[in-house]
């Protein structure tokens, strides 16, 4: 039988065939594509001809193309739809792929070909894109070994083999200790539930087998409720207490030798490339260019946001004491009277407002705004085959009808889907011989499922949720570039978060609302008033959530800077949250082990990116609030911006948009903390 990874995709638009494929083909494709890009590498070195930057470069770019295509389907698949037997895949494909990876990195022949045209081409021949391609690919041989001796070179090899296989473990571990929480309550153990909670778990509890209780876990869709409107305070601590232990209890799946493999690999691997930390060796290549930069950025962040989180604490301790008698305020108290406290003052509430943010409702919405900014259009297909039945797939169009993308849309939990929600590229775009290959993306979240009497219906924090990962995929979706490695989402770490969490900031505006917050039952739009209250309360506990992603960030600095003087993970991270903690420790918890950010994503040695990111489009939206939401003009700098994916610096991009840096203060000013800013 055919290996439909190896087949050019006889599908619409060249989709990936996912009915096709079976768990078996991949390893086997994998290994024949791996020959083949190294076939191609090997073409490479073996010219006669003099290295220049068609030759060299640009085959380099173009070589593999089947192993990357193999890859992400592969590990998409391992986030979104994932199962014992493509986990156990999972530690076979890694290594593999790391060890690819590095004999082409390590190939002296081909370094050398690529350091004679990076010290020999005309630049003036050159345009931006094929500079920053040209600098890109001669740093990725430099910061992988290239000019390391060969035993380092071996080393850095078994390292990357190591570092694959935690990683992977890592998160295996995360999804499992998700997956095996159980709790089977009844329904008066659940009193302050809203019904659509109820109804969930009712729903759930029936397909474990277990007709007329209601099943609590600590998935998304079902933790959350209970933490914010339940009444039973003991229910409410032993589930933070569950979540906030995951892979931290000592058994099969706990993380801690895990945590303390990876970060001493990463700093042996560091320093073997001649770097300080991991920090300094992830920063060269940032906006925020060193571990200082980053750490002065933090504490700037740290000394505003921490007298307003301690005051709001305090404020909320005294509601919560002359709400419940409650003495002291703890940590699985935060959600409940935030909630309540909040509905008091703003008159309002995700009970409230759900009804108006029924999920196809928000996605059209999502989609009328790209539209109205950017004149893009999305129109389902169902001729596009797909991974699960979940999934809704579309054809993204320009405004004169040719096509733009395809879009995959995968919005509720399942068991084989890992937590939180992402944007990821099953397809990027890029120039090819028959002209431009547009790209394939797709979101994943975790939303609650349509009951039988309810459609799906989205708090606010969802509604942003959705608005986010739909602008990293407009990030790729209106990609504009040469080649795939500077396309799209291949920017900088810290300059990635810029077009998601822009979007976040349309879903306060009544001009967008009113495209889609409409009533699920009779059709009605959001109240005005709901709104002016809605963008009223989007400050309120902002200190606190500042503090928290500075505490996440300063950890992951922790972490990475260097190897910690601490014995244990719980050491390091009880020294590290001692500045920013504003409940007492708890020696059952721990974040790090669970904290696939840092340990599974991308995200090490770059978690402060989201607040970095933050200042960039608070001050980048206050250009869209004084020319207009929908002002066609800003809008196209934006989508120039967007289109450039990373074939110029980001600092370059922003400011061009601009049309000067971004102001520090944007963020403040947004986040109501800016009388604290001295």
């Amino acid at each position: 039988m055919t290996n439909p990874l190896l087949k050019d995709f006889n599908t619409p638009f060249g989709t990936a065939p996912f009915e096709e494929i079976k768990t078996e083909h991949f390893l086997p494709a994998l290994k024949e594509a791996i020959q083949e890009g190294l076939a191609e590498i090997q073409a490479i070195c073996d010219q006669s001809e003099a290295p220049n930057f068609s030759n060299t470069i640009i085959a380099l770019e173009e070589a593999g193309e089947r192993v990357g295509r193999i890859a992400e389907i592969f590990f998409n698949l391992n986030s979104a739809e994932t199962n014992e037997e493509i986990q156990m895949l999972a530690r076979d494909f890694s290594p593999l792929l790391s060890e690819y990876r590095n004999d082409i990195l390590l190939n002296p022949v081909l370094f050398d070909r690529v350091k004679t045209v990076y010290q020999e081409a005309n630049r003036e021949l050159l345009d931006q894109e094929d500079q920053m391609l040209l600098d890109k690919s001669y740093r990725s041989f430099e910061r992988n070994g290239a000019k390391l001796e060969a035993k380092a070179q071996k080393r850095l090899r078994e390292i990357d083999q190591q570092l694959a296989q935690q990683s992977l473990q890592f998160g295996e571990n995360v999804l499992a200790e998700t997956n095996r929480y159980e709790l089977f309550l009844n329904k008066e153990e659940l009193i302050g539930l809203p019904d659509y909670a109820l109804e969930a778990a009712a729903e759930e509890a029936s397909a474990k087998g277990q007709e007329g209780k209601y099943f609590i876990g600590l998935q998304a869709p079902s933790y959350i409720p209970v933490m914010t409107y339940a009444q039973n305070r003991d229910l409410r601590k032993k589930l933070q207490l569950a979540f906030g232990s995951k892979a931290f209890k000592g058994d099969e799946y706990d993380n801690q030798e895990s945590v303390l493999r990876i970060v001493k690999l990463r700093q042996e691997r560091a320093e073997l490339l001649g770097y300080k930390s991991h920090a300094d060796y992830i920063l060269s290549e940032r906006m925020a260019r060193s571990p200082q930069e980053v750490n002065d950025f933090l504490a700037k962040l740290q000394e505003v946001a921490l007298p307003a989180a301690q005051s709001e604490l305090s404020e909320l301790e005294a509601y919560a004491k002359a709400k419940d008698g409650i003495d002291k305020l703890e940590r699985w108290d935060l959600n409940y009277y935030q909630e309540k406290l909040k509905q008091e003052r703003f008159e309002i509430d995700d009970n409230k407002l759900k009804p108006y943010f029924e999920l196809n409702r928000v996605i059209e919405g999502a989609f009328a705004v790209a539209n109205k900014l950017y004149g893009i259009s999305f129109e389902e297909r169902s001729d596009i085959q797909k991974y699960h039945p979940d999934v809704v797939t579309y054809e993204v169009k320009n405004s004169d009808g040719s096509h733009l993308a395809i879009f995959y849309a995968d919005f509720f939990p399942r068991e084989g889907k890992r937590n939180g929600a992402w944007m990821t590229s099953y397809r990027s775009q890029k120039l090819t011989k028959d002209g431009d290959q547009r790209p394939h993306v797709s979101i994943v979240c975790n939303f609650t499922k349509p009951g039988k009497t309810t459609p799906s219906l989205l708090t606010f924090n969802e509604v942003l949720t959705l608005f986010h990962e739909f602008g990293h995929s407009l990030h790729g979706i209106l990609a504009k570039g040469k080649y795939a490695s500077l396309s799209g989402t291949n920017v900088y770490w810290d300059f990635v978060e810029l077009p998601s969490q822009i979007m976040e900031n349309w879903c306060y505006e009544k001009e967008c609302l009113d495209l889609f917050a409409h009533h699920f039952e009779n059709g009605s739009a959001l109240p005005a008033e709901w709104v002016d209250k809605l963008k009223e309360s989007a400050t309120f506990m902002e200190g606190y959530a500042t503090i928290r992603q500075v505490g996440f960030a300063k950890l992951d600095m922790a972490w990475h800077n260097g190897l910690p003087e601490h014995d244990t993970v719980a050491e390091l991270e009880e020294s590290v949250f001692a500045e920013t903690a504003l409940f007492p420790a708890q020696d059952e918890t721990n974040m790090s082990c669970s904290f696939s950010h840092i340990f599974q994503g991308g995200y090490s040695a770059g978690y402060y990116s989201y607040k970095w990111a933050e200042v960039l489009d608070a001050d980048a939206f206050e250009l869209f609030k004084e020319k207009g939401l929908f002002d066609t003009e800003t809008a196209q700098k934006f989508r120039d911006l967007l289109a450039s994916g990373g074939s110029e610096h980001p600092a370059v991009l922003y400011k061009r948009f601009r049309g000067k840096d971004p102001d520090p203060e944007a963020l403040l000013r947004r986040a109501g903390l800016i009388e604290l800013h001295g």
